[in-house]
């Protein structure tokens, strides 16, 4: 049987592990992708130490996958060998619980998740559903292509839903792998973009990234002087650290929207008194769909918004994820097959 490398989690807190397994075959309603790039995102640590539930190991994990088809499952409509095709972190929905039912894909009650529900991207081939495939354009590289999966889609997508207009206050907060695509994405959308990090350093890349405005948050009060600009229309928290969520909310204008893209299980602290006054809100946003991944890299080639990544071979997936866990990667790791 012929073989394929891949990088897999034995059991919770375990090691990465690159072994050999059998290339698997694509069973009905699924596609099988020989994988040219996967991305490397802090949610993988929910496959590394087993933070969520059902996860069944060993696991490989990835959710910013792409690749080329190279075999189709039976009773698969449209998708033919040959097709370049990604695969984000909406891996599959049901089709029949109430939210598929309005059409609501993104929060179906049992959604599928590449590298937590089934094996994702970490390796040479990877089986996907094939509800969750969107096309890759010719003028994006796999590499570049990959993490516009995931950190690309999740602030993409929260902004374009936001309610702002051209024209609004829309502050980033946090220039890492999802905040330093949010600053590019704001500001093609036509809002006035402020950048919001640790350090004086981080000013010279927000103003390229295409922020009007840049506040050190170690040396400033980022509620305050955002409130000096008028208050944010919005406030796209892609941090994980609560409580600069919740400093952040003094920030907000009139009507004004924290909304969250930035995983954490601590809360956020708001007192109701803040929010009431105002007609603040605070909101969550969940990735998107496949069809949701195709206008995130359609605008993106549009807009020429490329994401900062550091590519590493396959082998070094275990080196790889430490540099993205420790903060010191610029801004996403990517690993390639080739």
């Amino acid at each position: 049987m012929p073989k394929m490398r891949i990088v897999q989690v034995r059991e919770a807190n375990g090691p990465f592990e690159v072994v050999e397994r059998g290339i698997p075959e694509p069973a009905p309603g699924q596609v099988r992708i020989r994988v040219e790039a996967c991305g490397i995102c802090h949610s993988d640590s929910f496959t590394k130490h087993g933070g969520f539930p059902g996860l069944q190991y060993p696991r490989v994990p990835g959710h910013e996958v792409v690749g080329v088809i190279d075999a189709v499952g039976a009773d698969v409509p449209d998708w033919k060998a040959g097709a370049r095709v990604g695969v984000g972190w909406h891996g599959g929905h049901c089709g029949h619980c109430p939210s598929c039912r309005r059409g609501d894909f993104l929060t179906c009650r049992e959604g599928r998740i590449p590298g937590i529900s089934y094996d994702g991207g970490y390796a040479d081939y990877m089986i996907a559903p094939f509800e969750a495939l969107a096309s890759v354009p010719a003028e994006l590289s796999a590499a570049d292509a990959a993490p516009l999966l995931c950190a690309g889609i999740t602030t993409y997508n929260a902004l374009r839903h936001s309610g702002a207009h051209a024209g609004d206050l829309v502050a980033i907060l946090g220039i890492g792998g999802l905040g330093h695509l949010g600053v590019q994405f704001a500001a093609e959308m036509g809002f006035r973009t402020v950048a919001i990090a640790r350090g004086v350093a981080k000013g010279p890349l927000a103003s390229k990234l295409g922020a009007r405005h840049y506040i050190d948050s170690t040396t400033q009060n980022a509620a305050e002087e955002l409130a000096k600009l008028g208050g944010a229309r919005v406030i796209l928290s892609t941090v994980t650290d609560s409580k600069t969520m919740s400093g952040a909310v003094g920030g907000l204008g009139i009507g004004g929207q924290l909304l969250i893209v930035g995983a954490s299980f601590e809360p956020i602290e708001v007192p109701p008194i803040a929010l009431i006054g105002g007609r603040r809100s605070l909101q969550g946003w969940p990735s998107g769909t496949s069809s949701d991944s195709e206008d995130t890299l359609a605008f993106s080639v549009l807009s020429e918004i490329r994401p900062m990544i550091e590519k590493y071979p396959l082998e070094k997936a275990a080196e790889a994820y430490e540099r993205m866990m420790s903060g010191k990667a610029r801004f996403r790791a990517v690993l390639t097959t080739s």
